[in-house]
C-alpha cells in the first residue's frame, strides 16, 4: 500500500511518514521542500505546491490514499495573508481532491483541527455538534476543506476521514508553538510570562499520538466518518510553564496583564476515535514534554557542531 502524505515534510506530516513505514506501508511525501527529518532517499520525495495540480496528480500516481495536511496553519500567518491562505488551505484542498478523483485514489484523510467548534455555543462538543459560522478566516477555511471533502465522496465517490486535531506538541514542532517558545526561554535562561493568573487551559496531544491516530484513520471502517483526535488532559497556561521549569531545571514564571477575552477552550470529545479507531492520546502531557526537551537539547547540540564544522573549514 502506498499513501501520499501532503505536509509530509512538517511538523506532523513526518511524524504520520514515520509511523506509515513502522506499519510496513509505503510513504511518498508531496511538500514545498525536502525533508529535513530523513535522509535523501529515504523516502520517496515530491516537491511541488498544493497550487500546482498537476504536479499534485502526478505524485498521487500509484498510491491507494492521501494524507493531506499541508496547510497555512497559524492562525497570525492566516490574519496577516488572508488571500494567501485561503489560496491553500481551500484551494489547494479542492486540488488535492481533484487530483485524487483523477488519480483513482480511494480516500482522502483531511486534516482538519478542533478550532471549528470555536464558536459553537456549547461548551462540550463531539462531532455531532453543529458547527456555528466561523469568526476566524482560519476556521474558515479548514471547515471549507471539510465541505469539499462530503462533496467529492457525495458526487464522486472519493472516500474521505476527516481529523479534528487538537494542539500537538513534540519534537519537530514550529518554534511559534507555546510549548516550544517556553522551552526556548527556559533553555536560554529567560523567563516565562503569562498573560493574567494563566489558569485558561488547553488540552494538546503529543505528535506521535496524533500521527498514529491519523494511520488508524487508513481503516475501512474510517471511511466518510469523522473523529476528533484531542489530548486527554486539562492543561493550564501555568502548569506549562510549571512543567517546562521542572524539565528543564530552572525558569523564572512572570505574570503580565490578562488579555481579554482569552479563549478558555473546549471540552472536545475523542470517545469516537477510542471506540471506533482504538485511539487514544496515550501520552501524559509531562512525558511528552520532557521528550520534546530532550529532542530540543539535541537539536542545539547538533546545530552548535554543524557551525563548529563550518567555522574549522573556513579556517583551513
Amino acid at each position: 500500500m502506498r499513501v501520499l502524505v501532503t505536509g509530509g515534510a512538517g511538523f506532523i506530516g513526518s511524524h504520520v511518514v514515520d509511523k506509515l513505514r513502522d506499519r510496513g506501508i509505503t510513504p511518498r511525501i508531496f511538500d514545498l521542500v525536502h525533508s529535513p527529518h530523513h535522509q535523501p532517499g529515504e523516502i520517496e520525495m515530491f516537491v511541488g505546491s498544493l497550487i500546482d495540480a498537476e504536479a499534485l496528480r502526478l505524485a498521487m500516481s500509484g498510491c491507494h490514499a492521501v494524507v493531506h495536511l499541508a496547510a497555512v496553519a497559524d492562525v497570525k500567518d492566516v490574519f496577516e495573508d488572508p488571500s494567501y491562505s485561503e489560496n491553500i488551505n481551500t484551494r489547494g484542498t479542492f486540488n488535492v481532491l481533484e487530483a485524487a478523483r483523477r488519480a483513482g485514489v480511494k480516500r482522502v484523510v483531511y486534516g482538519s483541527t478542533t478550532w471549528v467548534y470555536s464558536d459553537c455555543r456549547e461548551d462540550h462538543v463531539d462531532e455531532d455538534t453543529v458547527i456555528a459560522h466561523p469568526s476566524h478566516l482560519y476556521t474558515a477555511t479548514k471547515l471549507a476543506g471539510e465541505t469539499y471533502c462530503y462533496s467529492y465522496a457525495a458526487l464522486y465517490g472519493v472516500e474521505y476521514t476527516i481529523l479534528r486535531f487538537g494542539i500537538p506538541y513534540g519534537p519537530r514542532a514550529r518554534e511559534g508553538a507555546v510549548v516550544p517558545i517556553f522551552v526556548r526561554k527556559a533553555l536560554a535562561d529567560e523567563p516565562l510570562t503569562i498573560a493574567g493568573d494563566g489558569l485558561q487551559y488547553r488540552k494538546f496531544v503529543y505528535v506521535e499520538d496524533l500521527a498514529e491516530g491519523v494511520v488508524l484513520a487508513l481503516k475501512p471502517g474510517a471511511a466518510n466518518r469523522i473523529y476528533n483526535l484531542d489530548g486527554r488532559e486539562r492543561v493550564s497556561i501555568l502548569q506549562i510553564a510549571e512543567t517546562v521549569r521542572e524539565a528543564v531545571g530552572s525558569a523564572e514564571i512572570v505574570h503580565t496583564e490578562a488579555r481579554p477575552g482569552d479563549f478558555s477552550g473546549k471540552e472536545v470529545s475523542s470517545v469516537r476515535a477510542e471506540e471506533e479507531l482504538g485511539w487514544t492520546a496515550s501520552t501524559p502531557f509531562a512525558e511528552g514534554l520532557r521528550r520534546y526537551v530532550e529532542w530540543r537539547r539535541g537539536k542545539i547540540a547538533s546545530d552548535e557542531a554543524d557551525w563548529a564544522s563550518v567555522d574549522r573549514e573556513l579556517l583551513v
